[in-house]
């Protein structure tokens, strides 16, 4: 059965994730960013651009992008409130009707916009995963009412998921910073600034059950009011910021020269460059906005300072007390009952407001987790409850990393793959690398990366054989887990059925941080692991393929004819010069090349070994 998918439709950016050996994994997209702003572009010849391309069209066609379309979700045209509509492209909002925003000619729905924006993740995350995806959990904010959740879940559908379950995004970020393994009653505030929404939640914890106590906030708030405060203020912050070609400096306005607005695209331009502007100063003391031929022949040149930014910024911030007064006043609560005060949305990131959510709570606010991504782990985990991956005991269930042996030329060679279901039996047939081999030794691994050196050994044993020529013994691998989660891992014989086996009780019972680390550690390597073997493997078939030539011309070589022989001989001598670099393409080529010279000579042993074979009958 396909998993479940976990959801974050945000205001200003998207995730999709999924559950992978019982762990939360946001998945990337081609470029490899997990983020993806919910922005679409209409384009008038094609289809619409969605995600990172469009997000560039709100400066080149900020009439055609559709942006922030989350807070018109459900909404009809007489519940828009002043402001709503200041964005760059048309809205069509009639009494009693359902909102509707105007690109390129044509109305659409904010379900039809944010369908589009659900397509790109599931797109996404079927080129990832290498098969469809078609359930899906999608968050909302608590305070989403009835219209605007089945909004939502209509939006999904469009998409082409089926949407199991609609869930609050305090209860996500909530599971997401592993609150619910707290001790039993624990009451937690959930602050959830993000790009154009403000939730704030109080949640109680009863024996890993989620129970919203009191919610407030605000579907008009959010960083985007931070953007509109910060381009109305240019005016004050702009000192020596528009140099024409003559090299004279004029204090920037928000009109030109002429008392006319910017064109669109000019303001577009301009907010853009603020808005990143305002996301290095959550790290930095003073940001730079440079912008060329900004007006006409005039370029733009601002310095930013944070305390400027938190000044402007201040005025949106605090209009969240209220909310949080109120939440907390609805729950019966003073900030001392609270456990924990955690953050969610990108806004976070700015000191002022984790300065000022402390002052309110009166506590530092926990900030172990990444707030724009934390909502979407969280709906992967509730995504991995509802689909059985994620259980309320120890995963003793389910095997945490994969399991195998090491094989010839330190490769590692998977038996039992991680995330399977126990009890479980699997096995395969090896045979020996050498001539006259004695002896076999099981190196048990466990992990995910290609080569043996860098897992974890489990175990290691050998088994006996009689001397036999190289790949003529055959020894049977099999790996059983019970129900315990004990691993028995035996080799046997097949020839004279003699056997060994030994159990290893550590294969399953691994902490979460050592499989967290394992699995990111194979993601950080996997191109250059993957690189390793495949050069490996190619090594071994290149040194076993020159091993046979020696020992068929040896057999054969006087019938064969001395081009053919040339041929061969000077295709093998490729292929040592191949094996003398680290280019695993013209290795290959080269194994390719002595691969089709040798098509006669194997024949001719063929043939040899069959008149042997009838001389003696």
């Amino acid at each position: 059965m396909n998993p479940i998918v976990g959801i974050d439709l945000g205001t200003t950016n998207s995730l999709i994730g999924v559950m992978d050996a019982g762990f939360p994994i946001l998945i990337a997209d081609e470029n490899g960013a997990r983020l993806t702003p919910s922005v679409v572009s209409f384009q008038s010849d094609s289809r619409p651009l969605v995600g990172q391309a469009a997000s560039r069209g709100r400066v080149l066609k900020p009439a055609q992008t559709i942006y922030s379309i989350k807070r018109f979700m459900g909404l009809r045209g007489d519940e828009l409130q002043d402001g709503d509509a200041d964005v760059s492209y048309a809205i069509e909002r009639r009494s009693e009707q359902p909102v509707r925003v105007v690109a390129s000619d044509r109305r659409y729905s904010p379900e039809e916009v944010s369908a589009l924006i659900l397509q790109k993740l599931k797109a996404d995350a079927e080129t990832a995963l290498g098969h469809s995806v078609s359930r899906a959990v999608i968050t909302v904010p608590a305070y989403f009412n009835d219209a605007q959740r089945s909004a939502t879940k209509r939006a999904g559908e469009l998409a082409g998921f089926t949407v199991e379950r609609i869930v609050n995004e305090p209860t996500a970020a909530a599971l997401a910073y592993g609150l619910d393994k707290l001790q039993s009653r624990s009451k937690i505030a959930v602050y959830d600034l993000g790009g154009g929404t403000f939730d704030i939640s109080i949640l109680e914890l009863n024996n890993g059950v989620f129970e919203v106590l009191a919610t407030n906030g605000n579907t008009r708030l959010g960083g985007d009011d931070i953007d509109r405060a910060l381009l109305e203020s240019i005016s004050d912050l702009g000192r020596n910021a528009a140099t024409g070609e003559a090299g004279h400096s004029n204090r920037l306005q928000r009109t030109r020269s002429d008392g006319q607005a910017f064109r669109p695209e000019r303001s577009a331009r301009l907010a853009e460059a603020l808005i990143s502007a305002k996301h290095r100063l959550s790290t930095e003391e003073t940001a730079s906005i440079d912008l060329p031929f900004f007006e006409d022949e005039k370029s733009l040149h601002l310095d930013l300072a944070r305390e400027e930014l938190e000044r402007i910024a201040l005025p949106v911030i605090e209009r969240t007390r209220a909310h949080c007064l109120r939440s907390l006043a609805d729950a019966k609560l003073t900030p001392a009952d609270l456990d924990e005060v955690v953050l969610v949305g990108g806004v976070t990131r700015m000191p002022l407001v984790r300065k000022f959510v402390g002052e309110i709570f009166g506590r530092e606010p926990n900030t172990s987790q990444n707030p724009d991504e934390a909502v979407a782990i969280g709906a992967t985990i509730q995504a991995g409850i509802l689909s059985g991956a994620v259980r309320d005991v120890v995963l003793l269930d389910v095997t945490p990393l994969s399991l195998g042996i090491e094989t010839f030329g330190g490769l590692m060679n998977v038996i039992i793959p991680r995330n399977s279901t126990i009890p479980i039996k699997a096995g395969e047939m090896f045979t020996t690398a050498v001539n006259n081999q004695r002896l076999m030794s099981i190196k048990v691994l466990q992990g995910e990366r290609e080569m043996a050196r860098d897992n974890w050994p489990l175990g290691n044993f050998e088994i006996e054989f009689e001397p036999a020529p190289k790949g003529a013994a055959r020894v049977g691998v099999q790996f059983e887990i019970d129900a315990n989660g004990i691993l028995h891992v035996l080799a046997r014989d097949t020839k004279t059925g003699a056997e060994k086996t030994v159990e290893i009780n550590s294969a399953v019972d691994v902490s979460d941080e050592a499989v967290e680390a394992m699995i990111s550690e194979s993601l950080d390597h996997a191109f250059d692991d993957m690189s390793e073997r495949v050069w490996t493997e190619s090594k071994l078939k290149a040194e076993e393929m020159l091993a046979a030539v020696d020992v068929a011309f040896e057999r054969v070589g006087d019938s064969i004819d001395p081009t053919e022989k040339e041929t061969i001989l000077s295709a093998a001598e490729k292929l040592r010069e191949a094996l003398a670099t680290t280019d695993t393409r013209k290795l290959q080529a080269a194994n390719a090349a002595l691969d089709d010279a040798t098509q006669g000579l194997a024949a001719a042993v063929v043939e040899r070994a069959m008149q042997a074979a009838t001389s003696r009958s």
